[in-house]
C-alpha cells in the first residue's frame, strides 16, 4: 500500500467510525443531518444527483461540471457515468428515503444512558431485568446487553428512575449493582473460591466421614453455607412475586431434597451447581475478556514530550490536543495525531484489516490502535483518547452489541415460557404418578431434577455471546457489523449485488488516450487544454484525471452552460464548445462518423464551432483482489450481481473480466432500486454494496447494505455492514463470519434443548439423577459458552 493510500485508509476508516456515531445517535433519538462534502463552493441539501454537465462513465460523485454518464439526473447538461453527488455549485432538494432494511429499527425519542451493571452473572436474570425496566413509566427503550454488561435506557429522565432500575436489579440478582457512568466500579463481588472450598470440605466430611447428629450438622452446615446467596435471592423473589428463576428453582428443588430425606442429594446438587456456576461464571467472563481486548485497543498511558524534550508517563486521558507524544518501535499509537518528527512504518491491521505495513513521515496522519513496527514517531495529538478511533471502535462494537439479533429476541421470550412449562411438568410429574402408583419420594425426586434443570440460562446466555463473538471477529477483519441483527441478516442473503466504481473498482480515474480527429488540425496536447478549460472548476474524479494529465495552462472560459444529463457548453475565446457525451453532440447536430468509442473505457467528447474535434478516453482500474473475491462468493452459492449508470459495453467489460453473472448497466437512481427489486424476486434476498451517496436510497432497500470504507458518509450512514478496509474480499469474510455464528448458535440451541430433553425422559424412567440434572443446567451452559468463543477464531480465507 502507498502512502498515499494510507492516507485514504485512514480517513475512510475514521469516517466510517463517525458514520456509525451517526446512525447510534439516529438510533438514540439524536437529530442528526449532514451531507458529503462534495468541494464545489456550494450548499447542497441532497443525497443523490449532480448539476454539473459533463459526461462521465462512472459511479461516483462529481462536482465537475461536466458531462457525465451517471446514474442521478442531475441537471448538469452532462452526461455521467457514476452514482454519486456533485460538488457543481448546484442546491439539489431530493426528496427524503427512509431506510427498510431489515437490520435497522427505530427508536422513541428521549435521552439515553448507559449503565454498566457490575457482578451480573445470569443471562436469564439479565433479560428479566431489561423486561421489567422497560416496563417502567418513562421508560421508551431499554436493551440490556449481558455481553458487555452495559444497561441503556432512553426515557425523558432515566436518572430519575435509577433508584428503581436498582431495585429491580438486585431483587432479581442479589449482588448485581448498577453503576452510573460518572461513578466508580465497587469491589467485585460474588462467588468465593473459599465459600466453595469449605462447603465443599463439610460436605465431603459429612459424607465420607460423620454419622447421625454430627453429619447432619455438617451437611446443615454445608448446605447454608453454599446457598445461603442462592436462598436469599429467592426469598427476595417470592415477596417480589416472582417464582421462576433459577435461586427459586434451585432452592426449591434442594428443600425438596431435604424434605424427602435425600440430604446429601440436596447438598451435592447445591455445590455442583455452585461449582458449575462458578466456572460458568469464569468461562463468560473469559470470554468477554477476550472479545472486548479483540477490539479494546486503547492505551492506559502515554509518553508526553516536556518542553525541555524529554518524556513523561501520564495516562492516556490526560493527554490533550497539541500534546507531543512519543511512539518508539514496537508501541501502539495511543491517540490519534500527525506525525512531527521521524519516519516510519504503521501496521493498521488492528484498524483497517490491511496487513501491509504504511510507511508514514512527517506531515502523515497516524491512528490510535496502529502498531509502530520500525521507527521513533513524534505526533501532534489531534484527538484526545474519548474521540480518537480506538474509543471509537470499541463504542461501535458495543453499540452494535446492544442491536439484538431475532433469534436472541425469540430466546428470550421462549425462555420464559420455557421454565413455567417445565415447572408445570414437574408439579404433574410429582402429583399424577404419585396418585396413581403411591410412591411419593420418587415421583417427587424426579419432579425435583426437572426443577433443577428447568432454568434456559444455556440458550439465554450462548446465542448473544455468539453473534457478539461474530461482530468482534469482524472488527478484528476491518469489517464492521452494526449488530448482531445484521449478522443474522446476512445469512438469507442469496445475491451480492454490487456497484462499480469505488466497490468493485478503484475509483482512481486516469487518462488514457487524448485523441484527436483526423480532420481536426489538432494537436493532442490542444484537445486536453480545451477540456482542462471545461472541467476547471470541478471537483468530480473524472474532472481531476483530466486537469491532472493537462500539465499546461489551459485558456480561459467566457461562459459555461449546463446541459442537464449531456454536457457542457462553454465558450473559450468567442468560440462554442462542446464538453460531454455522444447525446449532446448529436443534438447539436456534430457528425460522429469518425468517431468509434473504447469498450470498458468512459469518453469524453469535445466538438468546437460544430465540428469534431476528438474524445479523451478514460479508464478505471479494477482493484486487485476482484476476481478472487468474486471466486469466493460464488463458492460461497452465492449468485454475483453489478449495477451501475455506466454504459453497457464498460459494464460488460468488467463482468467478463471478473466473471460477475448478472449485470444492469445505464441505470438512475431510480432504476437501481428497481434492478434491485428485479434480482430479489429472481434469486432471493439481496445484499448490495456501493460506496456513493447516491447508493444509500440502494442500500437502505437492499435486505442487508453494505458500504465500502473509502465511500460517502451518506453511503456508511445508511449501510448495515462497512468493510472498514475497502477491499471486495470482505464481502465473502463477512459472510462466512455469519454463516458461522448461525451455526454456532443452533448448535448451542440443539444441544442445551436436547440434553434437557434427554435428561427428563432418563428422570421419567427412573435413570437421571439430581446430580445429572446439575449437569444439564450449569454444566450445558459452560460448555455452550466455550462453544460461542469459537467464534473469534472463525477462518474467513
Amino acid at each position: 500500500m502507498t502512502s498515499q493510500e494510507s492516507c485514504k485508509a485512514a480517513t475512510a476508516t475514521e469516517r466510517t467510525l463517525h458514520a456509525h456515531t451517526h446512525i447510534t445517535n439516529i438510533e438514540n433519538n439524536t437529530e442528526c443531518s449532514h451531507s458529503a462534502s462534495c468541494g464545489c463552493g456550494h450548499d447542497h441539501h441532497h443525497d443523490n444527483a449532480c448539476g454539473c454537465g459533463h459526461d462521465h462513465h462512472h459511479d461516483d460523485a462529481c462536482g465537475c461540471g461536466h458531462d457525465h454518464h451517471h446514474d442521478d439526473t442531475c441537471g448538469c447538461g452532462h452526461d455521467h457515468h457514476h452514482d454519486d453527488a456533485c460538488g457543481c455549485g448546484h442546491d439539489h432538494h431530493p426528496a427524503h428515503h427512509e431506510h427498510h432494511s431489515a437490520a435497522h429499527t427505530s427508536r422513541k425519542h428521549g435521552k439515553q444512558r448507559v449503565y454498566t451493571l457490575q457482578n451480573l452473572g445470569c443471562a436469564h436474570c439479565a433479560a428479566e431485568m431489561q423486561h421489567q425496566i422497560s416496563l417502567l413509566d418513562g421508560v421508551h427503550d431499554c436493551t440490556l446487553v449481558f455481553e458487555t454488561r452495559q444497561l441503556r435506557v432512553t426515557g425523558d429522565n432515566p436518572d430519575a428512575l435509577l433508584p428503581r432500575i436498582r431495585e429491580i436489579c438486585t431483587s432479581i440478582e442479589g449482588t448485581t449493582k448498577v453503576i452510573a457512568p460518572e461513578e466508580d466500579e465497587e469491589e467485585a463481588g460474588g462467588h468465593t473460591l473459599a465459600e466453595l472450598l469449605i462447603g465443599a470440605g463439610l460436605f465431603l466430611l459429612g459424607e465420607l466421614v460423620l454419622d447421625g447428629v454430627p453429619q447432619v450438622v455438617a451437611m446443615l452446615a454445608a448446605y447454608f453455607l453454599l446457598g445461603w446467596r442462592v436462598l436469599l435471592t429467592a426469598v427476595r423473589g417470592i415477596v417480589k412475586g416472582r417464582v421462576f428463576d433459577e435461586n427459586f428453582l434451585m432452592a426449591l428443588a434442594t428443600i425438596g431434597a431435604w424434605v424427602i430425606g435425600a440430604s446429601d442429594e440436596a447438598v451435592g446438587v447445591m455445590l455442583f451447581y455452585r461449582i458449575g456456576e462458578y466456572f460458568e461464571d469464569r468461562a463468560v467472563e473469559r470470554s468477554r475478556r477476550q472479545i472486548m481486548q479483540a477490539v479494546d485497543l486503547r492505551p492506559e498511558t502515554v509518553n508526553r514530550i516536556l518542553p525541555d524534550g524529554s518524556t513523561q508517563t501520564i495516562p492516556a486521558a490526560d493527554a490533550q490536543v497539541d500534546d507531543l507524544v512519543l511512539v518508539r518501535p514496537g508501541d501502539r499509537v495511543p491517540l490519534d495525531g500527525v506525525v512531527v518528527e521521524g519516519v516510519s512504518r504503521l501496521d493498521t491491521a488492528a484498524i483497517t484489516g490491511e496487513p501491509v505495513p504504511v510507511r508514514v513521515a512527517p506531515g502523515d496522519r497516524a491512528l490510535s490502535g496502529c502498531v509502530n513496527t520500525d521507527g521513533v514517531l513524534r505526533l501532534r495529538v489531534t484527538h484526545v483518547l474519548a474521540e480518537s478511533m480506538v474509543q471509537r471502535i470499541l463504542d461501535s462494537v458495543e453499540n452494535a452489541a446492544a442491536r439484538k439479533p431475532k433469534i436472541d429476541r425469540f430466546i428470550t421470550r421462549f425462555s420464559r415460557v420455557y421454565t413455567p412449562v417445565v415447572v408445570g411438568i414437574a408439579a404433574l410429574t410429582a402429583l399424577v404418578p404419585g396418585l396413581i402408583t403411591g410412591d411419593w419420594a420418587h415421583w417427587v425426586y424426579t419432579a425435583l431434577t426437572f426443577l433443577v434443570i428447568s432454568c434456559p440460562c444455556a440458550l439465554v446466555l450462548s446465542v448473544p455471546l455468539t453473534y457478539f463473538a461474530g461482530i468482534g471477529a469482524g472488527s478484528k477483519r476491518g469489517i464492521l457489523f452494526k449488530g448482531g441483527v445484521s449478522l443474522e441478516a446476512l445469512n438469507d442473503v442469496k445475491t451480492i449485488v454490487m456497484d462499480k466504481t469505488g466497490t468493485i473498482t478503484r475509483g482512481n480515474f486516469a487518462v488514457q488516450q487524448v485523441i484527436p480527429a483526423t480532420d481536426a488540425n489538432m494537436e493532442a496536447v490542444e484537445l486536453l487544454q480545451l477540456a482542462a478549460a471545461c472541467e476547471s472548476a470541478s471537483t468530480h474524479p473524472i474532472a481531476k484525471s483530466i486537469l491532472a494529465a493537462c500539465q499546461t495552462d489551459y485558456p480561459a472560459t467566457d461562459s459555461i452552460r449546463e446541459q442537464a444529463g449531456e454536457g457542457i457548453e462553454a465558450v473559450i475565446g468567442g468560440k462554442t464548445v462542446l464538453c460531454g457525451n455522444r447525446k449532446l453532440l448529436e443534438r447539436h447536430g456534430i457528425n460522429l462518423a469518425g468517431f468509434t468509442g473504447t469498450p470498458g473505457s468512459t469518453e469524453v467528447l469535445l466538438a468546437q464551432d460544430g465540428q469534431l474535434l476528438g474524445h479523451i478516453v478514460i479508464a478505471d482500474t479494477v482493484k486487485a483482489d476482484a476476481k478472487q473475491a468474486m471466486d469466493r462468493m460464488q463458492a460461497q452459492g452465492l449468485t454475483t450481481a453489478m449495477l451501475t449508470g455506466d454504459a453497457q459495453e464498460t459494464a460488460d467489460a468488467v463482468a467478463h473480466e471478473l466473471g460477475i453473472q448478472e449485470v444492469r448497466a445505464r441505470l438512475l437512481p431510480e432504476d437501481k432500486l428497481t434492478a434491485l427489486t428485479e434480482l430479489r424476486e429472481k434469486h432471493g434476498a439481496v445484499m448490495f454494496v456501493g460506496d456513493g451517496i447516491n447508493d444509500a436510497p440502494v442500500l437502505a432497500g437492499a435486505d442487508v447494505g453494505a458500504a465500502m470504507g473509502s465511500g460517502a458518509d451518506a453511503a456508511i450512514e445508511a449501510a448495515d455492514v462497512v468493510f472498514m478496509n475497502a477491499d471486495l474480499s470482505s464481502i465473502p469474510a463477512s459472510v462466512q463470519i455469519a454463516r458461522g455464528a448461525q451455526r454456532i448458535s443452533r448448535q448451542n440451541i440443539i444441544f442445551a434443548l436436547g440434553v434437557k430433553l434427554l435428561v427428563m425422559v432418563l428422570g421419567l424412567a427412573g435413570i437421571a439423577s439430581m446430580w445429572l440434572a446439575v449437569f444439564a443446567d450449569t454444566g450445558v451452559a459452560m460448555l455452550c459458552v466455550l462453544n460461542s468463543i469459537r467464534m473469534l477464531y472463525i477462518k474467513t480465507e
